[in-house]
């Protein structure tokens, strides 16, 4: 069990910075950036949000932010993501 608890700790730490240095490399946009691009079909925009309701930007896709790997693969690797 303590072995269980320390294997799981170690994976949620590198984890954290993991997310972390991820983070601190996506550059950051503004909101006229982002309108900029709504009806660019090279930029594909995701809903990253956990509880957002009915509202998003407009032409945005909700993706859940828990089960990246289930759902990264399916956007081309030639478009910009823009997350928030």
């Amino acid at each position: 069990l303590a072995t269980t608890l320390a294997v799981t700790l170690c994976f949620a730490i590198l984890g954290i910075f993991t997310f972390a240095a991820f983070a601190q490399e996506a550059p950051k946009i503004t909101k006229e950036e982002v309108l900029g691009m709504l009806d660019n079909s090279d930029v594909i925009i995701i809903d990253l949000r956990s509880s957002g309701g009915e509202l998003k930007i407009k032409g945005a896709v909700r993706e859940d932010p828990k089960n990246v790997s289930l759902w990264i693969e399916k956007y081309p690797k030639d478009k910009l993501l823009v997350f928030y």
